[in-house]
């Protein structure tokens, strides 16, 4: 892999969906960069600092929030001449999206007043009234063609279904929560997923024109679900909970088909490979070298220059757990990370208890495919959008990658320069890697037909 050099940073940062440019936020400044030759190819100043930025799916405009003021402004690409500021006066905004047609921005006001949707091309705009949620809660078709906004109303939660091409709504339903947390369509856009507060597991399947198609709960009286994820081929629901499991529903009967437990010590039979970060202290070779005290008591091993590797271990094996307290709200436990790789073949889930593991599960064979066991807690992880790779970070200066293959760790050349959290662009060639105030990309290679990476590579 090659490193570029460090750029600095004090927010946001992403690659555009094309592919093509990276935008990184210095304070009041966005910053886009050419991905290959990674020279400025336009730079815009806005009125405050920047919160967060988004890329319209045209890569053709990208939009900044300003919570300190608070207010939207937008950019062009192509037109570097054009601006746009939204500003909802007392209202102030929460948040900011792009719609799938790149020419309108969806804002919500603080204390979700209102949902209101700018035109790029006319200036006209349509409210939504009593929006669910700031960031969450807002869901859009795959063909771009429909929205899903979640509303409560008169202690209720309301489903709106809007046309992405006049903004009218098309309808409204009632749906069977306590307290909605969020909303997906299906990759085929043929259902809505909508899942109830960790208070009440309940998930419900829905069509398009209000009818409830399955009503899971799995248990009750207990924190119910913490994540959910269609797979992308759109014939599996993953649904994390706070229980340790994950269970896998099917598309066409919408029933369970895959429990996978998540325990702190695993145990024959299990046919997974169990990977585990070691260190390596480098070996140097001083015998023939004259050295002082001083200059001995600042070596490099003293300073925590290690190289490391992955172990293979044999089974049972005990990972580290932590028992999070009975006296605090929000306990880190269950399935806070779930992630599907690009064919729907596998999935990566973390315990929460469990920081400090990545598991791997093969959904074709309804197994435990590998365990990855780090020295710290895993910050990030993201699977190649091209072939089954996954990569993920630990706040470490290392990366640490998996294939069915097997599974590699990587330095980063960097000096200071701790992976915080990862981006993939869009072809699969390109990797971000964030530090707490600069950010680096990676070049990646393509995976061959067959990995012949080893453990300790």
């Amino acid at each position: 892999m090659e490193f570029t050099e460090a750029y600095k940073h004090t927010g946001p940062c992403c690659f555009s969906p094309n592919a093509r440019y990276i935008a990184a936020a210095a304070d009041y400044r966005l910053v886009i960069r050419d991905t290959l030759s990674f020279k400025v190819v336009q730079l815009f100043s806005c009125l405050d600092k920047i919160s967060y930025i988004e890329w319209a799916l045209d890569s053709e405009y990208i939009l900044c929030g300003l919570h300190k003021r608070p207010m939207i402004q937008a950019w062009s690409l192509t037109q570097p001449e054009w601006t746009c500021k939204i500003d909802e006066g007392p209202a102030g905004i929460a948040y900011a999206r792009w719609s799938p047609d790149s020419r309108h921005i969806l804002t919500t006001s603080e204390f979700q007043l209102r949902l209101t949707v700018w035109s790029l091309v006319n200036t006209a705009c349509v409210h939504v009234q009593w929006p669910k949620h700031a960031s969450k809660g807002v869901s859009f078709t795959k063909d771009g063609k429909f929205a899903a906004i979640c509303t409560r109303r008169d202690c209720k939660d309301y489903i709106n279904l809007l046309s992405c091409h006049n903004w009218e709504i098309m309808g409204v339903f009632a749906v069977d929560t306590l307290d909605m947390t969020d909303i997906q369509w299906s990759p085929d856009d043929s259902a809505i997923v909508i899942w109830d507060s960790s208070l009440e597991y309940k998930v419900l399947i829905y069509s398009p024109d209000g009818r409830c198609l399955f009503k899971y709960q799995a248990y009750e009286s207990g924190l119910g679900v913490k994540s959910v994820s269609w797979s992308p081929c759109g014939q599996f629901l993953a649904v994390g909970s706070y229980d340790q499991m994950l269970r896998v529903l099917n598309h066409l009967t919408w029933k369970t088909f895959a429990e996978f437990m998540h325990l702190s010590t695993v145990r024959a039979p299990c046919s997974a490979a169990v990977f585990k970060e070691v260190d390596e202290p480098l070996q140097l070779d001083m015998s023939e070298l004259c050295l002082d005290d001083d200059f001995m008591g600042g070596s490099d091993a003293q300073e925590g220059h290690f190289k490391v590797r992955y172990e293979v271990m044999e089974v049972p094996i005990t990972l580290p757990f932590q028992k999070p307290p009975v006296d605090k709200p929000n306990p880190k436990q269950g399935i806070g990370l779930l992630s599907w790789s690009n064919d729907s073949q596998y999935i990566c889930t973390r315990n929460d208890s469990m920081p400090t593991a990545l598991w791997i599960w093969d959904i074709r064979h309804l197994e435990l495919a590998a365990i990855l066991v780090q020295k710290d807690p895993i910050r990030a992880a993201a699977w190649d959008p091209i072939c089954t790779r996954l990569v993920l970070c630990t706040g470490s200066s290392h990366l640490y990658m998996w294939t069915p293959s097997g599974a590699y760790c990587v330095n980063n050349p960097l000096p200071q320069f701790s992976v915080t959290d990862l981006k993939w662009n869009s072809d699969g060639s390109c990797l971000l890697l964030k530090d707490k105030e600069s950010f680096c990309c990676a070049a990646v290679p393509l995976l061959p037909e067959s990995s012949d990476y080893s453990s300790d590579e």
